[in-house]
């Protein structure tokens, strides 16, 4: 039976065609490992917001202008932003992730840095990631130095910071520094992602091929959970780029991440990009944060110095 797409419903009689690994079951459900974190005492609040982060509280209905400082003291301000409303702390599930379980679908708008287009300095990056409704769910805020963003460029290494709309990190993205013109198995990129920060949840690593772009996404133990193919070309023209999510023998699709296609103009003078994640509901909210950092890897690797 063909796997039905991302969002829709499962027809009667069909069977999830991903392992047990990546199934959020009931408490009891045993298909997967779990962390040895004791979730419970985080559920009465994030970890704090970092040196130089200011708590902000949302207005009434979801919209505020809101001031979340960076660590070198930048700003960033969203005005007349609707926040999605939050949900209800989950058992077993990193505080902060609650967000992830009631969404399918992730959109991610990268901001365009007026500096950069005019000068090609690089800053660091800004991201919006919102869910279907438009709804903003999570601000990415890139922490690299001046000198690793313009001598490393696309390559660098880089640690991605996943605040909520209060300015707390409720997950981090770390990249290391692996060089990415060869193809001896040391220098295949990686990137471990954290929640909360300091407690890994998983893993997306470069899997070698040599024509197309495959990721494995491994669980906080580093066993390997799903795979992402991408194309044979990875930067093509007005179109949208997928990249599928497939399980572990690459035969049933679970969903795919797409590289979506901002106009000549954005794409010509800017190397801010769009993207669009789909996987299915009950996956694993760690798993679909792992998703989430192969998508930032993916941007990285392939789109990041394509202007």
């Amino acid at each position: 039976m063909e796997a039905p797409r991302p969002g829709t419903h499962l027809p009667a009689g069909y069977a999830p065609q991903y392992p047990p690994a990546a199934f959020q079951g009931l408490p009891e459900h045993t298909g997967r490992p779990t962390l040895q974190t004791d979730y419970q005492s985080l559920q009465s609040g994030y970890p704090g917001p970092r040196a130089g982060h200011t708590v902000l509280t949302a207005g009434s209905e979801g919209y505020n202008a809101t001031r979340l400082p960076t660590q070198n003291n930048q700003t960033i301000v969203l005005v007349n932003t609707q926040w999605m409303p939050a949900p209800p702390p989950l058992h077993n599930c990193p505080p902060g992730l609650e967000y992830l379980s009631q969404i399918d679908q992730i959109l991610i708008h990268q901001q365009t840095e007026l500096l950069e287009v005019l000068t090609g300095f690089e800053t660091n990056n800004k991201f919006e990631i919102k869910n279907s409704l438009g709804q903003m769910v999570y601000l990415a805020v890139e922490d690299t130095d001046c000198c690793t963003r313009n001598c490393c460029e696309a390559a660098r290494p880089f640690t991605l910071r996943i605040l909520d709309n209060l300015g707390r990190e409720v997950m981090t993205l770390e990249r290391p520094l692996r060089c990415s013109s060869c193809c001896f198995p040391c220098c295949l990129q990686e990137i471990e992602i954290q929640a909360p920060p300091g407690v890994p949840v998983g893993y997306v690593t470069q899997t070698w091929h040599p024509c197309l772009p495959k990721l494995t996404l491994q669980n906080e133990k580093k066993q390997d959970v799903l795979k992402v193919v991408g194309p044979c070309v990875a930067c093509t023209c007005c179109t949208d780029i997928d990249f599928e999510i497939k399980s572990l023998d690459e035969q049933s699709r679970i969903g795919k991440i797409s590289k979506q296609w901002s106009g000549c103009v954005r794409e010509t003078f800017t190397d801010s990009d769009n993207f669009g994640i789909q996987f299915p509901l009950d996956l694993d909210v760690k798993m679909k944060a792992v998703t989430l950092g192969a998508c930032f890897l993916l941007d990285y690797m392939f789109f990041e110095g394509c202007e």
